[in-house]
């Protein structure tokens, strides 16, 4: 299975509803690696890393989001492999 990187922006009610601490939870379940953050405009970035299988599940996850969150929009770019360590929370 070929290994990729995509990076999200996830637009919609998805801070202040657990959005991050969900998505971490969902990639470290997918054995993905990257991180995710809130952006000063109200949207989350996400940057994920993993097996092309996992990554695509892991989209439609992130298109539903946590049960409080109300996602309106994700657009996504494949990016070029990066070999990480976890998948983390950033501030």
């Amino acid at each position: 299975m070929p290994k990729m990187c995509v990076h999200y922006i996830i637009g919609g009610y998805v801070q202040g509803v657990w959005y991050r601490s969900a998505t971490q939870q969902e990639a470290k379940k997918l054995k993905l690696t990257g991180w995710v953050k809130n952006v000063e405009n109200g949207n989350v970035e996400v940057l994920a890393c993993g097996e092309q299988q996992q990554i695509i599940q892991f989209e439609k996850w992130l298109k539903q989001g946590p049960t409080l969150a109300r996602v309106k929009s994700v657009t996504s770019k494949k990016l070029a492999w990066q070999e990480l360590e976890d998948f983390i929370i950033m501030y």
